[in-house]
């Protein structure tokens, strides 16, 4: 008996060794286990932008067992949305610019090296044929139209758009004025009465602009100079259209503010529109204001023009002093855009960024807009007199007549401690490559640009969904530049309710994030993160090729089916 199991196990050490004996896989059932709760909890009150860094880690070490295995593997990193294409032209011009520029400055000089600023007076013509002179290069074309464009259509002087742009680009000069350069003002608008006013009648009256260091620098101004100015106050309740861009929904609970939300949700059955009885919500008199990103971040839908009316008509007929702060970053990337600063200019704030659809998160180009005649300033002369007293003083060091200071401009001043604000205001190299930018788009009157972004962005959701037996999400008010999916609904429609039931009550998202990380090397966005359905998850569709969002489809079905699996032996057990 012994002689004999010792044979046995001899034969069975000979036949591993030779190759001869197949060893069974390791089980999916004893692989696949929920984090911990301790480990859940601490992972869920990450922000996913933080949380997204453990899964890059993560992701990054799987990958690099495999690479010392001799095996091929990449990190897909979805779970950012900086986009990989961006505008080329602006940028060639703004080289250009700087050229001539700097060639200027150099001919006043002693010395190669050292020049002064350059005179205002004839530069517009001196601009004009150092581009004629170069008119067989795309970048001076562009600039030569621009500069037309600018003195024929918006009744610019030339001379001084001329020293605007060539003293903006060279950077010699604070920002003057701090809150944004004359010229440059009236350019960026045009560009952003083209985004919000095509489908909507442009509203009477002034808007104002503050150009900001990109949208963050924006939302932070702005709750800084509500709180400053005591629009907002501990305790005050504010709405939240979801799901949303992560900070506008922890910004408002840090102890600076203190704020209670009230979510007012989008639907995912209708596409991510806010039905009527959400945005009903808004008629609580305790709510202060309303914060909202549109097109959404991450839903990747714009408001439909029935629901802005509907909540302009809440606003007029019984919110009349609601605060909307309205950030429209995505508003390029749709084809039909409605958004409440043209029905409610008087009661919104509007915060714009040129990241996105110019490709330039690195630059930080962002802007305020607030109409001449708002609210807010009308809040400000009605606050109580200790109020005002101590508002005189803190913004008594930068005027005679502190109270006169329009709130718009008092945003600059807090932008700068007050203190500063002299020295306030977006460099203005950053200004005049947004002005370029805004050209660019002012010029391109078919949309060839948007229309190419638009069929890159559509071509990688496809691919995307095509892998999830998906269907895409399609309209004019869609933007493709995420994907919130439901893996709840995913694993039903996959496997059936039975095997989602089970999933969603024995895991988390999380734990399918992880393992997309670990086993997948793909890398995305708890939705949850963003107010979102809970077993949602987010994929950038800009940051990264083609055929690699075919390969992240393909992962998470994949990943999907290694749950399947593990629930499938768990049955049989």
């Amino acid at each position: 008996m012994v002689k004999t199991g010792f044979n046995s196990y001899v034969k069975l050490i000979v036949a591993v060794c030779l190759g001869l004996l197949v060893l069974q896989p390791v089980s999916l059932y004893a692989e696949i286990r929920p984090m911990s709760m301790k480990e859940r909890k601490a992972y869920e009150a990450l922000s996913p932008f933080e949380f997204k860094n453990i899964l890059i880690e993560t992701a990054t070490d799987a990958c690099t067992k495999e690479l010392k295995d001799g095996k091929k593997c990449r990190v897909l990193n979805a779970g950012r949305g900086n986009p990989n294409f961006l505008n080329t032209t602006a940028r060639e011009a703004f080289s250009l610019l700087n050229n001539f520029a700097t060639e200027r400055a150099e001919m006043r000089g002693p010395t190669p090296n050292l020049g002064f600023r350059p005179d205002k007076k004839g530069i517009a013509r001196k601009l004009k044929r150092y581009l004629d002179a170069r008119s067989e290069e795309k970048a001076a074309k562009f600039l030569r139209k621009a500069i037309d464009y600018a003195e024929k259509e918006l009744k610019l002087e030339p001379d001084e758009l001329a020293f605007e742009l060539t003293d903006a680009v060279l950077g010699d000069f604070y920002p003057s004025p701090p809150r944004m350069l004359s010229n440059t003002e009236k350019i960026v608008f045009e560009y952003l009465s083209r985004i919000h006013f095509t489908y909507d009648k442009k509203p009477e009256g002034r808007f104002d602009l503050f150009a900001t260091e990109g949208a963050t620098a924006a939302m932070i101004y702005v709750f800084q100079s509500l709180k400053e100015n005591h629009i907002l106050k501990p305790g005050d309740h504010i709405a939240i259209i979801t799901p949303i861009f992560s900070p506008y929904l922890e910004i408002p609970l840090l102890n600076d503010f203190q704020l209670v939300p009230v979510y007012v949700e989008g639907s995912e059955d209708m596409g991510w529109q806010v039905p009527a009885s959400e945005m009903d919500k808004l008629k609580d008199t305790k709510i202060k204001a309303l914060f909202m990103v549109n097109p959404m971040n991450p839903g990747s839908a714009s408001m439909r023009a029935e629901s802005v009316s509907r909540l302009a008509e809440i606003i007029k007929t019984s919110r009349k002093n609601l605060i909307v702060l309205t950030d429209t970053a995505y508003a390029p990337f749709v084809d039909e855009f409605h958004d409440i600063l043209g029905k409610m200019p008087e009661n919104t704030i509007g915060v714009y960024s040129y990241s996105k659809y110019f490709g330039v998160t690195g630059w930080r180009l962002g802007v305020i807009m607030l109409h001449e005649n708002n609210i807010i300033d009308r809040m400000i002369a009605k606050l109580p007199e200790r109020y005002k007293k101590q508002l005189n003083v803190r913004y008594g060091i930068d005027s005679t007549e502190p109270e006169k200071i329009k709130f718009i401009d008092r945003i600059v001043m807090d932008s700068r401690d007050v203190a500063l604000a002299h020295t306030g205001g977006l460099s203005t190299p950053q200004q005049c490559i947004m002005v370029l930018f805004s050209f660019f788009e002012l010029l391109d009157k078919e949309h060839a640009y948007k229309k190419s972004i638009q069929a890159i962005l559509k071509k990688r959701i496809t691919n995307l969904y095509g892998q999830l037996n998906l269907k895409i999400p399609g309209g004019p008010d869609k933007t493709h530049y995420y994907a919130l999916i439901d893996i709840g609904r995913l694993a039903s429609s996959l496997h059936g309710k039975d095997f989602a039931d089970y999933m969603m009550k024995n895991f988390s998202p999380l734990d399918v994030l992880m393992r997309l990380a670990d086993k997948k090397f793909t890398v995305l966005l708890p939705g949850e993160g963003f107010a979102g359905p809970k077993w949602s998850i987010c994929v950038s569709i800009a940051n990264l090729y083609d055929d690699d969002y075919t390969s992240i489809g393909k992962n998470i079905r994949e990943v999907m089916d290694d749950f399947f699996q593990s629930w499938k032996e768990k049955s049989s057990k």
